[in-house]
């Protein structure tokens, strides 16, 4: 029978790492903890981090097993929890396979969320790994003894009471402002009163001819790249001969497109933002696409499967999404019934005509933005959205 949410506690280890290695999962009950599945698997000589996400891909297979739709893993590896999370790099090119793999199984669910929790607290699939160590260092099997349900967070407790309240705050969004929830409606909406972003990607640069990866290195724009910054100007002032702001990323080949506009629009100030700046694409950065197919294969390949994983010494576009979902509610808050133009990067406007279309992340690999490109969208403060248009360049095309 299918249940709706799981708890999995998730461990691996290595005797010398590297040296003997294996991996405990354990299943549970959220509400009663009652074990409902056990994983674990000796897995040869390997490392200890090797082993820690061996443990938690066997414990979100189980989860799957079982028809889960919400999951909280629980793990005493703060190096698996934050990397999960897209907190922290993936530096070791071992780990990025798994941890693409695991991303994949994550995105099986409705919600996943990772928690750090001590190691007493792990004891069952800590138990589990020494075992499975223990098989493959040729040590006699023990078995971990069977352990009684025990509560995961009674149902009054503090825990469960401090859960719900993280849950009512992220509810906030999900019920309100997210539109993958929203109610969905034929009726065109009056647009005077939602908040319209025109967000238009830089003009070109010697790196977009060149097909390199520019991140956050400050590439200025070319001769092409001025002319086409005109071009647009002149464009969104025809789209939004009223426009409250004009804010920028604060890499130059975005600050130079937005002056332009600005001064199509009557000399408006330009305010650089720091969360619209371009994806960090850390060693890539500079490199020809073709460079980083053939220098960096497997975590190319790792990248393009999970918005989790990051690029070698750069940031992951779950991250990039985070700030950026932070940007446009503000600009919601902020700018309820006005115009705003965000001069920006392909990576920036594309995760937030992600989240705006509620589409999932094949979106992002699918959708091409050219240089100097305009996507318009509305939004409503109940949580609306409706994407007018997306990467016009008749613009560039008629000059």
């Amino acid at each position: 029978m299918a249940v709706r949410a799981v708890v999995i506690e998730a461990d691996g280890g290595s005797r010398g790492n590297p040296g003997p290695a294996g991996y405990g999962a354990v299943v549970r009950d959220p509400d009663s903890g009652e074990v409902l599945l056990e994983r674990s698997e000796a897995i040869g000589v390997s490392t200890n981090n090797v082993a820690e996400y061996r443990g938690l891909i066997a414990g979100l297979e189980a989860a799957a097993e079982l028809g889960a739709a919400e999951v909280e893993a629980r793990m005493d590896s703060k190096l698996v929890v934050e990397q999960m999370c897209g907190r922290w790099q993936i530096k070791h090119p071992g780990l990025r396979p798994l941890a693409a793999q695991a991303a994949a199984l994550v995105d099986r669910f409705e919600s996943v969320r990772f928690s750090w929790i001590p190691r007493e607290r792990n004891r069952h699939a800590d138990a589990l790994a020494n075992a499975a160590m223990d098989a493959a260092a040729g040590k006699p099997p023990k078995r971990p003894a069977a352990e009684p349900p025990r509560a995961v967070a009674a149902a009054d407790s503090a825990a469960r009471a401090q859960a719900r309240e993280v849950a009512a705050r992220a509810a906030t969004r999900t019920a309100a402002t997210d539109p993958a929830t929203m109610k969905p409606s034929w009726e065109p909406r009056p647009s005077f009163t939602a908040t319209r972003l025109i967000l238009v990607r830089h003009g070109e640069t010697e790196w977009t001819v060149q097909h390199r990866y520019a991140g956050r290195a400050d590439v200025p724009l070319s001769d092409q790249g001025r002319a086409q910054a005109r071009a647009t100007a002149a464009r969104v002032a025809e789209l939004a001969p009223s426009v409250a702001a004009v804010l920028s990323s604060p890499l130059s080949r975005c600050t130079a497109t937005a002056e332009a506009i600005a001064g199509a629009l009557g000399g408006i100030p330009v305010r650089p933002q720091d969360d619209w700046i371009e994806c960090d694409f850390g060693d890539w950065d500079g490199r020809t696409f073709a460079e980083v197919r053939d220098q960096w294969p497997g975590e190319l390949d790792a990248w393009l499967a999970s918005t989790r994983i990051a690029p070698p010494g750069g940031e992951s576009f779950t991250v990039v999404a985070e700030r950026v979902d932070r940007a446009v509610a503000a600009l919601r808050e902020a700018y309820p019934g006005e115009t705003v133009v965000v001069v920006s990067h392909v990576s920036p406007i594309k995760l937030a005509l992600r989240d705006a279309l509620a589409a999932g992340d094949a979106f992002l690999h699918r959708l091409y933005l050219d240089a100097a490109g305009i996507s318009v969208l509305d939004m409503w403060p109940d949580g609306g959205v409706a994407v007018r248009s997306v990467n016009d360049t008749a613009h560039l095309a008629a000059r």
